[in-house]
């Protein structure tokens, strides 16, 4: 008897998220970028998407606990900031993804690059831009080795996040300030700030229109 095929596999959503549709409408579009008047510091990261049992999933690493790191114990994707020896910001996304969490990424896997964003550490918009780049994986999860920047790394589904059951609220506060910031919750694990904008922004696009 044939087994059915997974119930992403005919989702509408599901299948506006699959990395190669991710990658068509990546590249036919302009994306954002941010003025090196406006930022004149760079920095990437790697927006990794692979076909899980439930769907497309993107990795995702929870940064250690530092001192010296504004993102101190963020959850956030692979990534950092330009470095001389990177040639362009697709490779310092590769680099720094080896780096945190000895992942080898190729070119060939690239299918495009998201909207630069402007960061903000500690409730402050930094003169720093961050572009994310989107990668396709394929096959089995890849066995990960931590760098010292990396506590743990995680697959967050996006069928998940899209159905909404992931949603939270995040209480950030700075002396007396406090706001309230959307957030999504995963098995202990708490997405917020940049990473959550930047890959909501992504989800928006693959899945308006």
């Amino acid at each position: 008897m044939t087994e059915p095929p997974p119930e992403h596999s005919t989702d509408p959503t599901m299948l506006q998220l699959h990395p190669d549709a991710l990658g068509r409408r990546l590249t036919g579009r302009q994306p954002r970028v941010i003025s090196k008047v406006l930022a004149p510091r760079r920095a990437a990261v790697a927006t990794i998407v692979r076909i899980g049992q439930v769907g497309p999933e993107v990795l995702l690493m929870q940064r250690v606990q530092r001192d010296t790191d504004r993102w101190s114990g963020h959850v956030s994707f692979p990534g950092g900031m330009a470095d001389p020896v990177d040639g362009d910001l697709v490779d310092t996304a590769m680099r720094e993804t080896h780096e945190e969490v000895g992942l080898r990424l190729v070119r060939t896997a690239l299918v495009g690059r998201s909207d630069d964003q402007v960061a903000i550490a500690r409730g402050k918009a930094l003169p720093m831009a961050i572009t994310p780049y989107v990668f396709r994986l394929q096959g089995e999860r890849p066995e990960l080795t931590l760098g010292p920047e990396a506590a743990s790394a995680f697959w967050l589904p996006l069928r998940a996040v899209v159905s909404g059951e992931l949603d939270g609220v995040y209480v950030w506060s700075k002396g007396p300030l406090r706001k309230e910031l959307p957030c999504w919750h995963y098995e202990g694990f708490t997405v917020w700030g940049l990473t959550h904008q930047m890959l909501s922004k992504l989800i928006e696009f693959a899945t308006s229109g």
